[in-house]
């Protein structure tokens, strides 16, 4: 039997015989219809142990009606062969021994003829019980065996796709096999909380895993309402999300490095790109498909990347009630966050039956919804689907939920994200503002290109940074206030908090929620006598300081030569902003890069690992993520320039072919060769950034220098009598 689902039967009395049978003939008609494209050889073989060959399926669903309902209720009945019952057997220890699941493959006997001998045999029968009234535990008994025999034929499909997939010549169950529609992103709903009633109304059928129906509290919740599309996934892939650890369960991880999991199991890398089996054969990866054939170790770590989580499975049910959601079936199960266990209630059936039920109620995710090989009308909002976290050759896929409010905080971030997207790739010569890269993902590659060998920056503004910490320590008063523009993981941070005890808080300011959030929550727990109080924001528009920040000194820093991203006007209306922002009292350090040799300049920007050319195209993955893009970002190439007129480092994106792209609604045209400049880094001498602090309100106090390749540190004071 299926390992699909438990079985329960809420039933009412039928006596409608001529619906029992109809019903009947049309279930056992379509487990035949779907092996009309197969030869015996494609009936007999098992793929796997988890899988089971398909003469095995229509024999143990007829074995299931032989048993439990012939045998017991149609007088003087005889068993079509009594070897049948060890062959046929799936788990029923109350009925004695059966043949090992790993090796149904071996069963070459009966024929495939001979088990379509004997589902007539037993069709013949059935059909001569139910010609006559049926009591209600008959109904009961029979639209149970239906629903396994459903079950059977999605198993059967699964178990087919897994088998062509393992043929050299990726064999097309059906060539013209329907392929998932593409569609949009999704976007996600509020659901309110509070006390909900969930599990299966009383009903003609329903298994009995989803009751009883019970209560259970639900606070407030975002959920996604369509699934998760290749195209996401992708980003997830290109972020090496399967080669990072900290985004996996425990178990996850081990499994995935035992098994070489790179991608969703039934995706294949090709010269053209990427391409999926499917019961039509080998075909393109549809990019805004929804993913399939995950498991839920993969899904739960896609979650953890996206900032998200997977919804509980009474999350998913009341957002079913709520109708929010779209893709509920037809395409894939969903992996749910619930454990399979039993609901307040549940008993297992009496009798052998009952084996189906609890005994599987450890080790299992439950999933909700239904496939695209789902029999139609065999789900429901109740159905509670479940398998082992690693197991991947099921329909399965996944959508996000939040908790409430995660989303609506940055919602006005969202709006203005889509304005600058809307505005620079419509404009003449197309551009995006390059603090765009700095969501999570970007985040954690400009961590990756500050460890490349390439990119000086970083590791020389640190060395000189734990070079002069004292001398820097000794300027700041007791009490002040530590405030850092654009502060990512705040490594260099820690250098100025270790070296000077008497700051009384820090207030580092981002962009990027997740990266600061999980910068500030390792720093509370390294400083935990120092108060952080974190700021998102754009610190390169207007922003507040946090109440703790106010009524103390304040010393702003700067690092990383970010104030070369600006143009001159810009910066200097920047650093004018930050001295209003900071008082006339402040102290503000800023490390910039200086001018240098081109080589070494280029190579910092285009590093030989490729980092920084995967960098600057997440700026593309981040439109697609969160403004609905379809930017192919294979379609661009990544170009690092020196403009020595202009004495800066410029980047672009440089369109491979001529292309039409969509993104927040909008459509805009790329042609070959055409660039998107993503960014500008200016480099300095000490008296150009000289200048540029006195236009911008400040005067040089102090300046140091590292050594090769140089970059510079400046501590700044407020020039007085000019604001």
């Amino acid at each position: 039997m299926s390992l699909s689902s438990s079985l329960r039967c809420e039933t009412v009395e039928s006596n409608d015989a001529t619906t029992l049978l109809e019903e009947y003939s049309r279930v056992r008609r379509h487990s035949e219809e779907l092996i009309v494209p197969l030869n015996p050889e494609d009936m007999t073989v098992q793929s796997m142990p988890d899988a089971s060959p398909a003469k095995w399926h229509l024999a143990h669903t007829t074995w299931f009606f032989e048993t439990f309902i012939l045998s017991e209720n149609l007088p003087g009945y005889r068993q079509f062969d009594p070897t049948y019952q060890y062959l046929f057997n799936s788990y029923y220890e109350a009925l004695g021994p059966r043949q090992p699941r790993p090796k149904r493959g071996m069963i070459t006997r009966p024929t495939v003829e001979e088990v379509l001998q004997y589902r007539r045999h037993v069709d013949a029968h059935m059909s001569t019980l139910l010609k006559s009234p049926v009591s209600a535990d008959m109904d009961a008994l029979l639209r149970l065996g239906l629903a396994h025999e459903e079950q059977h034929q999605e198993l059967l499909l699964m178990d087919l796709l897994h088998l062509f997939s393992q043929s050299p010549q990726r064999t097309a169950y059906d060539p013209e096999w329907r392929t998932d529609l593409p569609g949009r992103s999704g976007r996600f709903r509020h659901v309110s909380g509070g006390l909900m009633d969930v599990g299966a109304v009383t009903s003609v059928f329903s298994f009995d895993n989803e009751g009883p129906r019970h209560r259970v509290w639900l606070q407030s919740f975002e959920i996604s309402d369509r699934l998760v599309t290749c195209r996401e996934w992708l980003a997830f892939m290109e972020d090496g999300g399967y080669r990072r650890a900290e985004l996996w369960l425990s178990d996850g991880w081990a499994m995935a490095q035992l098994s070489g999991w790179e991608a969703p199991l039934y995706w294949v890398r090709a010269d053209s790109g990427w391409q999926e089996m499917t019961l039509g054969g080998l075909r393109s990866l549809v990019m805004d498909a929804p993913v399939t054939h995950i498991s839920y170790y993969e899904s739960d770590a896609y979650a953890r990347w996206a900032g998200a989580r997977l919804p509980s499975e009474a999350e998913w049910e009341t957002a079913v009630a709520e109708n929010v959601l779209e893709q509920v079936d037809g395409i894939a199960w969903q992996w749910t966050q619930s454990a399979y266990g039993a609901y307040p209630g549940y008993r297992p059936a009496q009798g052998a039956l009952g084996e189906y039920n609890g005994k599987f109620m450890v080790g299992q995710m439950v999933l909700r919804g239904g496939a695209s090989i789902t029999p139609v009308g065999h789900s429901r909002p109740s159905y509670r689907n479940f398998y082992r976290p690693e197991q991947r050759w099921m329909f399965s896929g996944l959508r996000l939920a939040r908790d409430a409010g995660q989303i609506d905080t940055h919602a006005d971030a969202r709006n203005t994200f889509a304005a600058d997207v809307i505005a620079g790739l419509s404009a003449r010569h197309k551009r995006l503002p390059p603090k765009y890269f700095y969501d999570a993902v970007g985040s954690r590659l400009f961590e990756e290109i500050c460890g490349t060998e390439d990119y000086y920056i970083t590791r020389s503004e640190t060395a000189l940074l734990r070079k002069v910490a004292p001398e820097l320590a000794a300027d700041i008063p007791a009490g002040a206030v530590l405030v850092e523009l654009g502060s990512g993981d705040s490594t260099k941070t820690r250098l100025l908090l270790d070296a000077a005890p008497q700051l009384s808080a820090y207030v580092p300011i981002d962009i990027s929620a997740d990266a600061l959030g999980d910068a500030s929550a390792l720093l509370a727990r390294d400083y935990p006598a120092l108060n952080i109080v974190p700021v998102v924001a754009d610190f390169t528009r207007h922003f507040s300081l946090p109440a703790a920040a106010v009524a103390h000194p304040r010393v702003g820093f700067f690092p990383g030569s970010t104030i070369g991203n600006f143009d001159r006007d810009d910066a200097v209306r920047f650093l004018r902003s930050v001295r209003q922002v900071l008082g006339d009292d402040a102290v503000l350090l800023v490390g910039v890069d200086l001018v240098k040799d081109p080589s070494i300049l280029t190579a910092a920007y285009d590093d030989s690992g490729g980092v920084t050319a995967r960098f600057n195209r997440n700026a593309l993955l981040r439109i697609n993520r969160e403004l609905r893009g379809n930017f192919d970002v294979e379609a661009f190439s990544h170009l690092a320039l020196w403009n020595a007129a202009h004495c800066r480092m410029e980047m672009y994106l440089v369109s491979r072919k001529d292309q039409i792209v969509s993104a927040a609604s909008h459509t805009f045209a790329f042609r070959a060769g055409e660039p998107l400049h993503t960014e500008n880094s200016h480099k300095f001498t000490v008296e150009t950034f000289t200048s540029l602090a006195a236009d911008g309100g400040w005067s040089v106090s102090k300046t140091w220098l590292s050594e090769a390749p140089q970059v510079a540190l400046f501590r700044l004071e407020p020039t007085q009598g000019n604001r």
